[in-house]
């Protein structure tokens, strides 16, 4: 019988990211879609792992359930940091992946190149009923292009080039995203006490 996980997301690109990683290890992973009465968390956080904690914690605590919660984002050194903690509504609370794109395309541009690095950041946060929370992160170098690259992935994977790869993120597949991803690395942290949790709650 599998163990279940929560994930505090209602975001359908993480959460099929989070089940081919964790399906394989033998886990079921539900999200907050599986809740339709749960209410929106409100991000308030300054930093990706203040929202991340609240996140899990706010989660566990109506659930009554261990809940993993992961607040990720693109900061790129050549806008100061920028889209950091609003990487999913930079360009408006509609949260369009393409309208996001296209503010961060249209900030860079003239910029060259060998100045636009950035990379993804990945906060996990581990809550659960009598437990400390915990939190894990992850991070992926790469360059922003000035043009969409690949169909693949969600977000701002289109013009996340990786120099490794010779590929973009949206470019890759979900197996060789998920070995160099930012949420691939905090998964690897993470992993460890993973395999603690397994019981009535996972």
């Amino acid at each position: 019988m599998k163990r279940k996980v929560i994930i505090a997301t209602k975001n359908k690109g993480k959460a099929k990211e989070f089940e081919r990683m964790l399906s394989p290890k033998g886990y079921e992973v539900l999200t907050l879609l599986d809740f339709p009465d749960f209410q929106d968390i409100e991000e308030t956080g300054e930093t990706f792992e203040e929202n991340a904690v609240l996140k899990a914690e706010e989660a566990s605590s109506v659930l009554n359930e261990i809940v993993i919660a992961d607040d990720s984002g693109l900061i790129i050194d050549a806008l100061d940091g920028r889209p950091g903690v609003y990487s999913a509504r930079y360009a408006g609370e509609a949260k369009d992946d393409n309208d996001n794109m296209d503010k961060v395309l249209s900030e860079l541009e003239g910029v060259p190149y060998n100045e636009r690095s950035a990379r993804f950041y990945c906060v996990l946060a581990i809550a659960g009923p009598d437990r400390e929370t915990k939190t894990y992160s992850g991070a992926c170098e790469g360059k922003i292009l000035a043009e969409r690259r690949g169909s693949n992935g969600f977000g701002y994977d289109p013009v996340f080039f990786v120099e490794e790869k010779d590929r973009t993120m949206a470019e890759l597949t979900s197996e060789e995203k998920a070995a160099i991803s930012h949420r691939g690395n905090a998964l690897k942290q993470f992993e460890h006490d993973l395999e603690e949790l397994s019981g009535d709650h996972l």
